[in-house]
């Protein structure tokens, strides 16, 4: 499916969430765009790995006076 029938749907789908209201079809296309693109990017990069390092080790030292 190509990025303008991805918008043209979730703009669809705004429509409908918010309940068909008239008017509204800039702001519904505009927050679609919005969305589709925040999604292709997250897709650009890629799954999250967890990093091994965190929260693994001991606790960190704390400083204290006299110790």
């Amino acid at each position: 499916m190509d990025r303008e029938e991805r918008i043209r749907r979730r703009a669809h789908e705004i429509w409908e969430r918010e309940g068909y209201p008239e008017g509204r079809q800039q702001e519904h296309w505009d927050q679609a765009v919005q969305e589709v693109e925040s999604e292709s990017s997250e897709a650009e990069r890629g799954p999250v790995v967890p990093d091994p390092t965190v929260g693994f080790g001991s606790a960190p030292t704390i400083n204290r006076p006299g110790g």
